[in-house]
């Protein structure tokens, strides 16, 4: 796809568009290992050699209390032990290196699965439709993409392979206690059964402490980014106390969801050292009979004991990385949240909707409704915009004009009638298509992180200098770029508050112009301007307005009275359709509006109607 400009554009993929499901559904369906078990695709390799690597090194282990047997026998004997000494601190330094290898390999592995889920994230939350987002907090979105993703990685890179070096290590060291002594080997086992019962009742509410945790951060992040965003209101609000009140809600939520986390975990510790203790002494005090009266050999109760050990401490491993998933598990369904949000989807209209150019009519609402969930907005509104001429529309705040800019964009979608570009019902055509004939300047004139020149060329990154530096002196940027300290390369602030409402305002409708739209929506394109620059732009918005077709949301009376035709809404209806003159004549509502609703500007305030 190639935009106005030259610059050829195309939408990425989005990442599970055939799984779009509210957030019911995913809680619905419920989650388990095996949804975090697929997080591991595309490391294959990694894990498997992880997985090598750490039963190699708990195969090196077992090894290590069979060495230490025969060590013990040979001392008793008065035989050389050099050999077996050097082999056990062989064993002991090939164990550690494997074990620091298969760490390192799961902590990559972990790092991995958060980037892919990241991307994935980014992604989704890029396509989502427009009202899924204005119904969600942006802040608490942010902490999905940040925080529980974090928690995922600890998981991945602190249970998956542990659960099966914990498997292997306890089948090894069973079978050789049980080769021992199984009547010893059942004393260990009466005190694992203890810990497992009591650990296994905390798992479920780990998992849950954990949602509401995540849930408070995200809340807390969504409501800080809502106080930093408008500091200045809240300085000038002397609400600095009152905000910090809110946000320590959400820390306090999350502090007591943490707390419980922690109670309900603490409980695994003490299961823990039941098992480890317990069963150490009663071994020990078991075996220290049977060595007394020589039914078995110290140096089997010397081997016996490592071999509990051994199958006692990956056990509290296993227990924590049971933790661990309960965790994960938690951030992965806020995380599962998020990919299931419904995308704009790719369209391409049908061979009986294609555009007719030769008719005179670009843009037509035809009997349009809508509605903001039950309040209606909308209601059969219909007109034509032609290919050129500057059309306005009026209305009391509320009257639905930002709306009709916003199904003309495609941000949302008419629960009745059609939107038609070219004839052809916009539901039917591809929003990245679409929206490359069409230009935007939002009202408040939003500007994105970056030097000014990024900012310029968002639409059109191809554009030329010549292009980019003629259309800085229509809109009277040149004289703005001329101050700035490092010219068009300055940075601009985050949401552009380096610069004034006014020079946001110009560089919005430059971003916009140098696209070369066909249709240029205008949200109130000289809200924030002066008299002067409100007149030049007014007068440059004419000029433009003869080679393409212009929307313009009006509150200014010298926008209107400038306008071909001026649409004027009334409680979501159009009330009437005309020009400036015919309206004031004809339309008791188009003449109280603009006494008593339309802006004047110092120029118009001379003419000011009656």
């Amino acid at each position: 796809m190639t935009d106005r400009a030259g610059a050829t554009t195309s939408a990425p993929a989005v990442p599970g568009e055939a799984e779009a499901s509210s957030d019911e559904e995913v809680a619905d369906r419920g989650l388990s290992a095996g949804d975090l078990l697929r997080l591991l695709r595309g490391s294959g390799r990694t894990v498997w050699a992880a997985l090598a690597l750490t039963v190699t090194g708990t195969a090196l282990g077992l090894l290590q209390p069979l060495v230490t047997m025969r060590l013990i026998d040979r001392v008793a004997a008065n035989e050389t032990i050099v050999a077996l000494a050097s082999a056990l601190v062989v064993l002991f330094l090939a164990q550690a290196a494997m074990e620091a290898g298969g760490q390192y390999l799961l902590d990559v592995t972990g790092e991995s699965v958060v980037q892919r889920l990241r991307r994935r994230l980014v992604e989704r939350l890029l396509f989502v439709k427009v009202q899924e987002l204005d119904a969600r907090r942006i802040g608490d979105l942010l902490s999905r993409v940040g925080t529980d993703t974090t928690v995922l990685r600890d998981m991945v890179a602190g249970s998956f392979v542990q659960l099966v070096t914990v498997a292997f290590t306890g089948i090894g060291a069973v079978g050789l206690m049980l080769w021992i002594d199984p009547m010893m080997f059942l004393i260990v086992a009466v005190t694992l059964v203890i810990a497992a019962i009591l650990v296994a009742g905390v798992m479920a509410g780990i998992r849950s402490s954990t949602e509401q945790a995540l849930s408070a951060v995200g809340a807390m992040t969504a409501d800080l980014e809502r106080a930093l965003g408008g500091i200045r209101t809240v300085r000038a609000g002397r609400a600095e106390y009152r905000e910090v009140e809110r946000i320590g809600v959400d820390v306090d939520a999350a502090y007591a969801a943490g707390v419980r986390s922690a109670r309900l975990g603490s409980v695994v510790g003490p299961a823990m050292e039941i098992a480890v203790n317990g069963s150490f002494l009663l071994v020990l005090l078991f075996g220290a009979v049977r060595v007394s009266n020589g039914s078995m050999a110290v140096s089997e109760l010397v081997a016996f004991l490592l071999f509990a050990t051994y199958l006692v401490m990956p056990l509290a491993g296993l227990f924590n990385a049971f933790s661990l998933i309960q965790r994960g598990l938690g951030s992965l369904r806020r995380i599962e949240e998020v990919l299931h949000l419904p995308v704009e989807q790719a369209e391409s209209a049908s061979p009986s909707q294609r555009p007719d150019p030769s008719s005179s009519t670009l843009l037509e609402l035809r009997d349009v409704s809508f509605a903001y969930g039950e309040r209606p907005v909308l209601s059969g509104v219909s007109f034509k915009v032609p290919r050129t001429g500057l059309y306005a529309l009026v209305g009391r705040s509320g009257a639905g004009k930002t709306t009709i800019v916003s199904l003309v964009e495609k941000f949302y979608e008419p629960d009745g009638g059609h939107v038609l570009l070219d004839g052809t019902d916009i539901r039917g055509t591809d929003h990245q298509e679409h929206r490359a004939r069409i230009g935007l300047v939002e009202q408040h004139a939003p500007l994105l992180h970056g030097t000014l020149r990024d900012n310029l060329v968002y639409a059109a990154p191809a554009v030329d200098d010549e292009r980019l530096y003629d259309m800085l002196r229509k809109t009277n940027l040149d004289d703005v770029v001329e101050r700035l300290p490092d010219g068009i390369h300055t940075e601009v602030g985050d949401r552009g508050l380096n610069l004034s409402g006014g020079e946001r305002q110009r560089v919005a409708i430059a971003r916009a112009l140098l696209a070369q739209p066909e249709l240029l929506l205008l949200d109130e394109p000289t809200s924030q301007l002066d008299s002067i620059n409100e007149r030049e732009l007014t007068d440059m918005l004419r000029e433009i307005s003869r080679e393409c077709a212009l929307l313009v949301v009006a509150h200014r009376i010298s926008t209107v009275r400038t306008a071909d035709r001026i649409v004027v809404l009334d409680g979501g209806r159009v009330s009437a359709v005309g020009t400036h003159e015919q309206l004031r004549t004809e339309d008791p509502f188009y003449r109280n509006l603009t006494a008593n609703h339309l802006v004047q500007s110092t120029a118009d305030r001379s003419i000011r109607t009656s």
